[in-house]
């Protein structure tokens, strides 16, 4: 059985250029590369560690960091749970800058309620040693 020819390829006045994925993507597939190059570096460490993470082959791995594909849904979560640039990369993208903002202003919560801590821990100590 063969095919007949007007149904082997579509048209190109549809817009089907053979790169369609990537422009429906939006640019998630680059974004996604270059947050994973800068939180972990090119380097096959950084896949090691990547493939760790989400399970995935380290070919997959690879595409994503090479922007060929990028990760499905699942994967994309475990890159959100282990790295801050992928998180604020996705949320960038989708338009939620504010949410990276609260997140990091949680962060430098903590680390000042720790910083005084410590401060308040050297405190006792020099009260501490002055009694002896």
């Amino acid at each position: 059985m063969s095919f007949p020819k007007k149904g082997k390829f579509f048209p190109r006045e549809n817009g089907y250029n053979g790169k369609a994925a990537q422009l429906a993507n939006g640019g998630f597939v680059e974004e996604i590369a270059a947050a994973l190059k800068w939180s972990l570096g090119d380097s096959r460490a950084g896949v090691k560690t990547v493939a760790a993470w989400t399970g995935a082959n380290e070919k997959t791995v690879k595409n994503w960091f090479s922007g060929t594909y990028g990760p499905s849904g699942a994967h994309l979560i475990a890159l959100a749970r282990h790295s801050d640039e992928v998180l604020s990369t996705f949320l960038t993208m989708a338009g939620r800058e504010d949410l990276m903002v609260a997140i990091k202003l949680a962060a430098a919560e903590e680390a000042v309620e720790e910083l005084l801590e410590a401060v308040r821990q050297l405190n006792r100590k020099k009260s501490g040693d002055r009694t002896i």
